[in-house]
């Protein structure tokens, strides 16, 4: 596997829907970049989804998460909760995963919420917020082979049910991953 210093921070929003998390998993994968996230981030995102989800258990989402945490043995960023208090964003409950970020020298916030990560107060750490579609077609623009085989990976174990190659473009679609569906199309004879 290859290795790069480039680290990206996967907010919450970003992991609770599982197509978008389990392709960001992939992507983490590939070795072209370090993906991140913190405890917090964890409870974040499954606190929403338990509340959404009604049909998911608290046990579930830990494994979810536990093999997240296994998969990607460096992922979880801890040590960062003494930045808290002095960071400020519009919503200081965000405080955290700019924490998380300045504590593993991550480059990229990937988020949904870009207007809670504001240029200003991220540039002086030098990070900066990114919507995943925008984070993904940079890595194709990267490394196309490294992205398509992310989705080759995840298509590959949808077994239930199984998805044509149409079907996971849409589903990609419905995460907002509009230009990263349109790359990976003219790739779909392959996916």
């Amino acid at each position: 596997m290859r290795s790069s210093p480039f680290t990206a921070v996967y907010d919450a929003c970003v992991l609770y829907p599982a197509p978008l998390r389990d392709f960001l998993m992939w992507l983490g994968l590939s070795g072209r970049f370090r993906a991140r996230w913190s405890p917090q981030i964890h409870d974040e995102w499954k606190r929403n989804l338990l509340i959404n989800r009604p049909d998911l258990t608290s046990a579930q989402l830990d494994r979810t998460s536990d093999l997240m945490d296994l998969a990607i043995p460096d992922g979880l960023v801890v040590g960062h909760e003494t930045l808290i208090a002095g960071l400020t964003l519009p919503d200081a409950d965000d405080r955290h995963v700019l924490a998380a970020a300045i504590r593993c020298n991550a480059s990229v916030i990937v988020t949904f919420n870009e207007k809670d990560f504001p240029a200003s107060a991220l540039a002086p750490y030098g990070i900066e917020a990114q919507h995943p579609d925008l984070f993904i077609d940079n890595l194709f623009d990267l490394d196309q082979a490294a992205v398509v085989a992310a989705a080759q990976r995840q298509r590959a174990q949808l077994k239930n049910p199984p998805l044509d190659v149409d079907h996971y473009l849409d589903v990609l679609l419905r995460q907002g991953l509009v230009q990263t569906a349109k790359a990976l199309a003219t790739y779909r004879a392959t996916l």
